[in-house]
């Protein structure tokens, strides 16, 4: 039995920290898999404060007690600097010879993995991975094992730069970029906010668990997740057709997913085993396919599974956006190229599922066959199965059905014939795009959405219920759903259009009175429920990738005024306000005149950009 400690036990309690000596370079990966990584000797790294440390996350993992609060002490900042301000001593070191004190080489080497990646000169990932980041560790507790990796730790032979060039970089040299090995404090911000809120709005996704400083803005991001394994660590071994590798590292990865209770039921039969692999796999991208499209997340799918993790989870924050609307014609800019749009990643998705395929026929027959002889495998038939299942599901939530009563209407033949009717007049809506066509943005192409369908969703139960199910003119339907970004033209109501309008209404409200006669309620009844929850799913201020970017920029402009702590809370009441779910248990705003000046700032930075990009 836990005994619960009083507040002023709380305050004065001595807290220890031992959890973060797990942190020290240790992972079970070095053993499972030999030679995929590549170790390095770490120093300490001197001048580092913490700007950021997760209390929340670090409850959750077990790092720090239950009890502890939301409070820095002078020996918490000493253990977090300590376990995670570190610089590796790479190969430009030990060619140059570079002294280092002795007392400041940490015992244990650390791993940068190797991976592989688009954008590296290798196609078959022999040289690629890990460019600026190191694994830290493993963590375990509460029957749960946790991968921690710290971004910014110096530049390792694995990043692109150094087979571009032909040469070892050393760590923070000005005249590279990308491959200098170091981060900057913003980014480590942004992805901490990003991640925060995609994270209490059910998305898989790496966390920040820390954020260091030292000079000239340049920090260390810490991040955590229960397995931070990619596809790509899986496809540099089938690419280059190194059989003991791969079945080394899926055997890892299944355990892993074992242990963590994440996959149940595992069977014990090598090929029953390596088929429940690629059914897990199948399942999650196309589940995570459809979310990302009907959530707006551009997270850039290819066929290299860089950046995405192994159950389809977002990481590295560097490309993720998050739109206000529809805007499928966005392409990042990566210099040598342009990203794929969100409307190609299911099929970007599907293609890594199809990989998977090759690679589990790899692993079962010992024989490497061409992709292409997988095109109609079964596994992407359900692939395709699920993907349009959790579209429907997706899109019923967003109605504002709780998921209680979304299963039996998915169920219902005759729902089903309601549900794509409707989504068909949405989707006509969804995807209606500016006459202005195609320009370039800060950081890619763009085409504009035209209608903000979260509006519409919002406002028509309400609007419904107050003239007696009477439906809205064409006119006045296309007034709530039109965006900043429509012109004049772009809303003319044509024939058509006037048609999608009745549609949209007529198979919104038959799907109501179907649920409704199904669970013996009212119409009327029903609204007023969808009228609550969806005023939450589909809420006005919905945070977009250039809100996150100026938001981050304020943040910093206002730091030197702010305590490392206030940053914390600032950013825990700010992602509560971003969370999206209905039957969430509301927290207690908190309190304080210069948090609250912050916070409505990027409330309202919020308000301005909700639309976009």
């Amino acid at each position: 039995m836990q005994v619960k400690l009083k507040k002023t036990e709380v305050r004065n309690k001595e807290f220890s920290y031992h959890g973060f000596e797990q942190l020290d370079g240790d992972h079970s990966f070095k053993k499972a898999v030999p030679g995929a990584y590549v170790e390095y000797q770490v120093r300490k790294r001197h001048g580092g404060k913490v700007v950021y440390f997760n209390f929340e996350l670090a409850r959750e993992m077990g790092l720090i007690e239950s009890s502890h609060p939301d409070k820095f002490s002078k020996k918490l900042e000493s253990v977090i600097l300590d376990t995670f301000g570190i610089v590796i001593i790479n190969e430009y070191d030990l060619i140059h010879k570079t002294k280092f004190a002795k007392e400041d080489i940490k015992p244990k080497k650390y791993m940068a993995t190797r991976y592989l990646q688009l954008q590296h000169p290798c196609p078959t990932g022999k040289t690629s991975g890990d460019g600026r980041s190191i694994w830290n560790g493993e963590f375990a507790a509460h029957g749960k094992v946790w991968d921690v990796t710290s971004c910014g730790t110096g530049a390792t032979c694995l990043s692109p730069a150094t087979h571009k060039y032909k040469k070892f970089f050393k760590t923070g040299d000005p005249t590279i970029s990308y491959g200098c090995g170091y981060s900057e404090t913003d980014e480590g911000l942004s992805t901490a906010i990003f991640s925060d809120i995609l994270h209490k709005n059910q998305h898989s996704t790496e966390r920040v668990l820390a954020i260091l400083e030292f000079e000239k803005n340049i920090g260390i991001t810490v991040r955590a997740h229960p397995c931070l394994l990619r596809p790509s660590h899986f496809f540099n071994h089938l690419k280059q057709g190194n059989l003991e590798a791969l079945e080394q590292i899926t055997d890892y990865f299944i355990e892993r997913m074992k242990k963590n209770k994440s996959w149940k039921n595992v069977p014990t039969n090598r090929t029953k085993k390596y088929d429940y692999f690629l059914e897990k796999v199948s399942h999650d991208f196309a589940k995570a396919a459809a979310k990302y499209e009907d959530d707006y997340i551009f997270c850039w799918f290819d066929w290299d599974g860089d950046n995405t993790l192994m159950n389809g989870g977002i990481i590295d924050y560097g490309s993720i956006r998050q739109f206000g609307m529809f805007h499928h014609e966005y392409r990042y800019d990566d210099v040598e190229r342009y990203s794929t749009s969100i409307k190609e990643q299911k099929q970007k998705s599907k293609y890594i599922v199809q990989t998977f395929v090759q690679l589990v026929d790899f692993l079962k027959t010992g024989q490497k066959k061409n992709i292409t002889s997988f095109k109609s495998h079964a596994a992407l038939n359900e692939y395709e199965k699920t993907f349009e299942y959790y579209k429907n599901y997706n899109l019923i939530y967003k109605i504002g059905f709780a998921p209680s009563k979304i299963e039996g209407i998915l169920s219902n033949k005759k729902n089903m014939h309601l549900v794509s009717k409707f989504r068909s007049a949405f989707t006509y809506f969804e995807r209606a795009k500016s006459q202005r066509g195609i320009y370039k943005v800060a950081d890619g192409i763009t085409w504009d959405a035209i209608f903000c369908m979260r509006d519409i969703l919002r406002e028509l139960p309400q609007l419904l219920l107050l003239r007696n199910q009477e439906y809205l003119s064409a006119e006045e339907f296309i007034e709530i759903i039109r965006s900043s970004y429509a012109k004049k033209n772009d809303l003319k109501i044509a024939k058509e259009r006037k048609i999608k309008i009745q549609q949209f209404q007529k198979y919104y409200l038959l799907l109501l009175k179907a649920v409704g006669r199904s669970c013996n309620t009212k119409v009327d009844k029903m609204l007023l429920e969808i009228t609550m929850r969806s005023s939450i799913i589909n809420k006005y201020e919905r945070v977009t990738g250039d809100s996150i970017t100026i938001i981050t920029d304020k943040i910093l402009h206002t730091r030197p005024s702010l305590q490392n702590i206030e940053i914390y809370e600032i950013l825990q009441e700010f992602g509560s306000s971003q969370n999206l779910n209905p039957d969430k248990t509301k927290s207690k705003p908190r309190n304080g005149v210069k948090r609250s000046s912050v916070l409505y700032g990027m409330f309202k930075i919020v308000n301005d950009y909700r639309e976009g990009i």
